[in-house]
């Protein structure tokens, strides 16, 4: 068929421009989306290596997550993370909280201590936003009837029952102490220990108290040798217990200390030194060594980070995968529609099963009691259930 010269130039800039829209179409359909994942924990101050260890946890998830090249809402997604600082404050954690809120985060996997995630976890429930819990143990946490907040490990008293219950008839404590630092983690802690223990038949001779500053704890500890006391239960976290174990060792006192958590780590051992020997501890969690995947997941953390995991990077681990997995179901990013496929989720993590109940609190939760053996924390019990 005849085209006149002038209709060949004009079909052929047609042609053109139907072909740079195509390309145009398909480039947008294939254009890759930043989703962000908040993070918060404290990163600088005494529980640092805490926030670190928590934050390295999360960025491993989404390392693994960006190489396998998940598709949302049939695009490609790019996993980032928005870490703040909450420098375990919760004046702090409040205003971090709205800091992450108004950084267009896709869900916040934090904070670390029950003191500053009580009051955060308000300001992400009031806006919506899902947040998922890989730190923090008071109960308080999953008991307001929050709808958008998850914990991907056991409470405080799951942990100080079990702790206080093998106190009374597996270490057969006569006379049993309790020493807190009177935080939302520390105290919560402590008063579910002296309730169970009580409830078990056993006796509590003297409670002392500290704040979560104090380092010379002899005025508390001397109160306590003079109790003649053959266990003491020590809520508060690595650093403190550490200083709490050299000043016993300075006083003579052999009873056993047990820590309810935030215990059995490096630092501790670093800063008790051969004071440590003999120290307990119960927390969150299994042994790494005795999970499916947990060496593999040790051998990678350390080859990425150069350090190993501690306690609580597993969980940051298995937050973020709860996030992912939820927005894959729901085949969407936004908190108001992947909001149910989190509370229907159920997978395997590296540590152990990840289900939640109704309230959003980790379904069948388990806690570790290690030892101070040989300068090296070793496991001894690990329990589930009541």
């Amino acid at each position: 068929m005849y085209i006149p010269t002038k209709l060949k130039k004009t079909f052929r800039i047609l042609s053109c421009a139907v072909g740079f829209a195509a390309i145009s179409s398909s480039a947008s359909a294939g254009e890759v989306q930043d989703v962000k994942f908040g993070f918060a924990g404290p990163l600088t101050g005494m529980s640092a290596s805490f926030g670190k260890d928590l934050q390295d946890g999360v960025q491993l998830a989404l390392n693994d997550a960006n190489a396998q090249k998940i598709l949302i809402g049939g695009k490609p997604v790019k996993f980032s993370i928005v870490a703040q600082d909450d420098q375990a404050d919760p004046r702090v954690g409040v205003q971090v909280a709205q800091k992450l809120l108004d950084s267009n985060v896709a869900v916040v996997i934090g904070h670390f201590n029950s003191g500053t995630t009580i009051p955060a976890s308000a300001i992400y429930q009031q806006a919506g936003m899902v947040m998922i819990n890989p730190g923090a143990t008071n109960p308080i946490i999953n008991q307001r009837g929050f709808d958008h907040i998850f914990s991907v490990l056991g409470t405080d008293d799951d942990n100080a029952g079990r702790a206080a219950k093998y106190a009374v008839r597996v270490s057969k404590a006569k006379r049993i102490a309790i020493l807190d630092d009177r935080t939302a983690f520390g105290q919560g802690e402590a008063d579910h220990f002296d309730k169970v223990v009580k409830a078990e038949g056993g006796s509590i001779v003297d409670r002392q108290y500290c704040d979560d500053k104090t380092v010379d704890f002899s005025a508390q500890l001397t109160a306590l040798k003079g109790a003649n006391i053959d266990l003491l239960f020590f809520g508060g976290l690595d650093r403190q217990a550490a200083g709490v174990a050299k000043r016993m060792k300075q006083l003579g006192m052999t009873a056993q200390l047990v820590g309810g958590g935030a215990v059995a780590d490096s630092d501790f051992l670093k800063l008790a030194g051969p004071a440590g020997e003999g120290v307990m501890a119960w927390e969150p969690g299994s042994p790494l060594e005795n999970l499916p995947t947990g060496k593999e997941f040790g051998a990678r953390f350390q080859r990425t980070f150069g350090l190993p995991a501690q306690s609580y990077a597993p969980f940051g681990y298995d937050a973020t995968w709860a996030a992912i997995k939820a927005m894959q179901k729901a085949d969407s990013v936004d908190p108001k529609v992947y909001l149910t496929a989190v509370k229907d989720i159920s997978f395997t993590g590296v540590t152990g099963p990840i289900a939640f109940e109704s309230n959003g609190a980790l379904k069948g939760g388990s806690s570790t009691l290690y030892q101070v053996k040989q300068g090296k924390w070793v496991a001894i019990v690990t329990q589930t259930g009541k």
